[in-house]
C-alpha cells in the first residue's frame, strides 16, 4: 500500500550525505537500488540523481514493526526514510562510493510507490537497446545518462550567459513555417483551415534569423529545435537541437569564428576542465581534402595523404600509370610500424573497405621484419619500390596503402581508411581535443542526380568577393564565405556570411537554376525584405547534441537525448509514428492509400 508524505520533506539528496551530517536527523527519498536481508539487519542502497547512500534497519534501534515493513521492500520501490546518520566502520566503509563513510540508521519508513520487476536491470547498458528505449524512463535512471543530461543543461546555461554578455538577444522563431525544398527533406504538417496546404517544421531557423537582422535585432540567438526527414546515423536524429546565432554589421568570417571560439573555450573549461586554444587552426577546404580526405578531419593523429604522381608517373604498374594517363592521381597513406600488425586476410578486408568509397582497389607495400611485402611487387623493380619508400619517408616496420583513381575518390577513400586504421590501432587518446575551422568551401557542388549545381551549404551563403566574377561563367570555381568548426573529426557546427545584396541573391538563385516564378513561390517573402535595407550579417549554428557527445565522451547520440528515436525514426516508447483516427484525417482532407513495402 502506497503512503502519503503528509507534508514530510526531504532533508537533502542521497549523494550529498557526508561525515558533516553524522549524528543529525535526516529524511531521505529515492529508489531502492540494492537490498540485503541479514535477519536482524536489513541494508538498503537508496538512489536518486545525486548518488547512492546506505540505509540500515537495525533491531537494536528500530521497532520490530519497522523491520517487518522494511522486509517487504523490493528493488525500485520509491521510499521516504528518516533516521540518524552514523559513521561506517571497518569493512563496512566503501571507498568507491561518494557516501561510503556514512550510513543512515532508519527510524521511520514510508513506502511512497511500489514497483513491479523491471524488464531489465537498472543500470545495465548492455541490455537490448530496443528494450531500453521502449522503457526509456527506466533507462534514464542510469547515472551516466543522467549525467549526460546534467552536462546538456550546463551547456544551455553557459550558452545563454556567454551570448547575453556579448549583446545577443534570445528570440524564438516559428515551428510552423513554409516549405522551401532546397536541402534535406522537410517534415510536413497539414493545415486544417487551408485544405491541401502544409506547414513545414524548421530544418533550421535560417530565413527567420536573417529576417531578424533586417528587423534590426542586431544580435540574435536561440537554442532551437530543428527537424530533418532523413536517414539516421550514429550522430544524427530526425529532431535535433542547435545553438543558433546571427550577427549584424559583420562581413568577415573571423568575427563570427572568434566569438564562437570563446563560447567553446568556456564550455570545455567549465565542463571538462580542459583549456582549448583561444584561436583554432584554420584550413581551407581544398587543403583538408588533399591532406586528410575529409572536410571534417581528425587532427589527433598524422597519417596524412601523400601525392605520389611524380614518383610513379613512369611506373611499370599499370594501375598507377593508367590512372595518371586518364587524368587521375595516385595517393598514399603510411601506417607507422603497422607492417607486421596486419595479416593478409586483414589487408584484403581493408581493400573491401575502400571499395565502399568507390575506390576500385587498394595496393599496399610494407617493410616488415621478415622482409618487404607488396601487393604489386611483381610488376615493379626494386628501384621503383625504393623510390616510393623514399618519397613516403617510410621506415622499417611501416606499411603504405595506395589508391589510384580520380582525385575525389582517391582522397576520400584514403581519408576514410586513415580514420579506420587510427581507430583500430588506437592512434589517439579519447581525452584529447583537436579543434579547427574549415574555411573557403566551394559555394556550389554539381548534382549528377539533378543535373545542375546545388548550394553546398544553402542558397543564402555569400560568395567570396573576389570570386563573384565567376558566378555565371564558372560556378565550380566560386568559393563561399563559409566556415565549419570541427572537433576530433566531427563537425560541431557551421555558418557563413550571408548575401545581403538583392542583386547577388538573385544571381545566386539563377545559378541554382531557379526561375523567377520559383524564386517568388519559394522565397518571395524573404526576397521582398531585401528591398528595405539589409545590413551585412552572418551567423552560425552549433549542433548541441554532438557537443554533448564530445563533452561526455559518448559514442551514441541516443545517450545524450532524453527521448531519442530509433534508426527508423520511430519512438519505441510511445509507438510514434502511429495511425490516427479517420475523423482526424477527414478534417485535414487527407486520404491514406495502402502501399506494399
Amino acid at each position: 500500500m502506497s503512503e502519503l508524505l503528509n507534508g514530510q520533506r526531504r532533508s537533502l539528496m542521497c549523494g550529498d550525505v557526508s561525515t558533516e551530517h553524522i549524528g543529525k536527523e535526516l529524511t531521505l527519498m529515492g529508489w531502492v537500488h540494492r537490498r540485503r536481508d541479514l535477519g536482524g539487519l536489513i541494508f538498503l542502497q537508496l538512489r536518486d540523481r545525486s548518488g547512492i547512500v546506505q540505509i540500515v534497519f537495525d533491531t537494536d534501534v528500530c521497532a520490530k514493526s519497522l523491520l517487518e515493513k522494511a522486509s517487504t521492500i523490493k528493488l525500485e520501490y520509491v521510499i521516504s526514510v528518516s533516521g540518524k546518520v552514523r559513521r561506517r566502520v571497518g569493512n563496512n566503509v566503501n571507498p568507491n562510493m561518494k557516501t561510503g563513510e556514512v550510513e543512515l540508521v532508519a527510524e521511520d519508513l514510508k513506502i511512497l510507490s511500489e514497483a513491479d520487476t523491471t524488464p531489465f536491470s537498472i543500470g545495465d547498458d548492455g541490455a537490448n537497446e530496443a528494450l531500453r528505449l521502449k522503457y526509456r524512463y527506466l533507462d534514464l535512471r542510469r547515472p551516466d545518462l543522467q549525467q549526460n543530461l546534467v552536462v546538456r543543461s550546463k551547456i544551455y546555461q553557459i550558452t545563454r550567459n556567454y551570448l547575453t554578455e556579448n549583446g545577443f538577444i534570445e528570440v524564438e522563431t516559428p515551428m510552423l513555417g513554409k516549405s522551401t525544398p532546397e536541402g534535406a527533406r522537410d517534415y510536413l504538417v497539414p493545415s486544417r483551415i487551408r485544405k491541401g496546404s502544409f506547414y513545414a517544421l524548421p530544418q533550421s531557423p535560417q530565413l527567420y534569423k536573417q529576417l531578424l537582422m533586417i528587423g534590426g535585432i542586431d544580435r540574435y540567438f536561440q537554442i532551437a529545435k530543428c527537424f530533418r526527414d532523413e536517414d539516421l546515423r550514429a550522430n544524427r536524429q530526425p529532431e535535433f537541437t542547435q545553438i543558433d546565432l546571427e550577427m549584424s554589421f559583420v562581413d568577415q568570417e573571423e568575427e563570427v569564428m572568434t566569438l564562437t571560439e570563446g563560447l567553446l573555450v568556456e564550455m570545455f573549461k567549465k565542463i571538462r576542465g580542459v583549456d582549448l586554444p583561444e584561436h583554432f587552426l584554420r584550413l581551407p577546404w581544398t587543403e583538408c581534402m588533399d591532406r586528410f580526405g575529409s572536410d571534417k578531419p581528425d587532427l589527433r593523429f598524422g597519417m596524412e595523404i601523400q601525392n605520389l604522381d611524380d614518383t610513379v608517373k613512369d611506373s611499370a604498374f599499370a594501375v598507377f600509370s593508367n590512372a595518371l594517363k586518364q587524368g587521375g592521381t595516385v595517393r598514399a597513406i603510411v601506417l607507422k610500424q603497422g607492417a607486421d600488425k596486419l595479416s593478409r586476410k586483414e589487408l584484403d578486408k581493408l581493400a573491401e573497405f575502400v571499395k565502399t568509397y568507390k575506390a576500385k582497389g587498394l595496393a599496399w607495400y610494407g617493410l616488415g621484419k621478415e622482409g618487404t611485402k607488396c601487393s604489386f611487387a611483381k610488376a615493379v623493380s626494386e628501384e621503383e619500390l625504393h623510390s616510393i619508400a623514399k618519397a613516403l619517408s617510410m621506415e622499417q616496420g611501416d606499411i603504405a596503402f595506395f589508391v589510384a583513381s580520380d582525385w575525389q575518390t582517391a582522397v576520400v577513400s584514403l581519408g576514410a581508411l586513415r580514420c579506420h586504421l587510427a581507430s583500430k590501432f588506437e592512434l589517439y587518446c579519447e581525452g584529447d581535443f583537436a579543434c579547427l575551422w574549415v574555411v573557403d568551401f566551394p559555394l556550389f557542388e554539381y548534382s549528377e542526380e539533378e543535373g545542375r549545381f546545388v548550394a553546398m551549404h544553402h542558397p543564402f551563403t555569400s560568395p567570396k568577393n573576389e570570386d563573384l566574377q565567376y558566378m555565371k561563367t564558372d560556378p565550380a570555381r566560386v568559393r563561399a564565405k563559409a566556415y565549419d568548426v570541427v572537433i576530433n573529426g566531427d563537425e560541431m557546427g557551421g555558418g557563413s556570411m550571408r548575401i545581403y545584396n538583392r542583386d547577388v541573391q538573385k544571381l545566386m538563385f539563377e545559378t541554382l537554376g531557379f526561375s523567377d516564378e520559383q524564386i517568388a513561390d519559394r522565397f518571395g517573402f524573404f526576397v521582398d525584405a531585401f528591398k528595405y535595407g539589409t545590413p551585412p550579417h552572418g551567423g552560425l549554428a552549433l549542433g548541441l547534441d554532438r557537443l554533448v557527445m564530445v563533452l561526455t565522451g559518448s559514442t551514441n547520440i541516443k545517450d545524450v537525448i532524453a527521448f531519442p528515436k530509433m534508426q527508423n525514426a520511430s519512438d519505441m516508447m510511445s509507438d510514434a509514428p502511429s495511425p490516427v483516427e479517420d475523423k482526424q484525417l477527414k478534417e485535414l482532407s487527407i486520404l491514406c492509400e495502402e502501399h506494399d513495402d
